[in-house]
């Protein structure tokens, strides 16, 4: 099943839930990073070259998460990531996590607004173009 834009396939282990053996409500976020990461370097356009060409950054300005249904340890996961919104230095993601082998429906819903900034003075910056376009094709 194809849930749309990105998808970021992990697993949950241990360290990623808490004392009642479901994903920590934080540990979404960094999943999310991941899944976000992921998506940028399949489309060829990686953090790291952002930042070593163009001296920026994305840095998250808000996230908002709507948390359904739990995941548990072991569960393989898919998180979808598709851009909902983009400006000239910012971008506003929905990312969904899914069972990879459940029946469609989202466990968490993550939107998730990202700038582009400098980070000698947090400025919010115009993105380059392959990033924009790249994220373009996650719409």
């Amino acid at each position: 099943m194809t849930h749309g834009g990105h998808e970021y396939r992990c697993r949950i282990y241990f360290e990623d839930t808490d004392a009642g053996g479901v994903v920590y409500h934080a540990n979404y976020l960094k999943l999310a990073e991941r899944a976000r990461t992921e998506a940028l370097r399949d489309a060829g356009v990686p953090h790291a070259e952002l930042a070593a060409q163009h001296g920026l950054i994305f840095m998250v300005r808000r996230a908002k998460l709507d948390y359904l249904r739990p995941a548990r340890l072991d569960d393989s996961l898919i998180v979808a990531s598709r851009v909902l919104i983009l400006g000239a230095a910012s971008v506003e993601l929905r990312q969904s996590f899914f069972r990879a082998d459940g029946d469609g429906r989202a466990l968490v819903v993550a939107d998730v607004l990202l700038a582009c900034v400098r980070p000698t003075d947090m400025r919010a910056v115009r993105m380059p173009a392959r990033w924009r376009d790249a994220l373009a094709a996650l719409a």
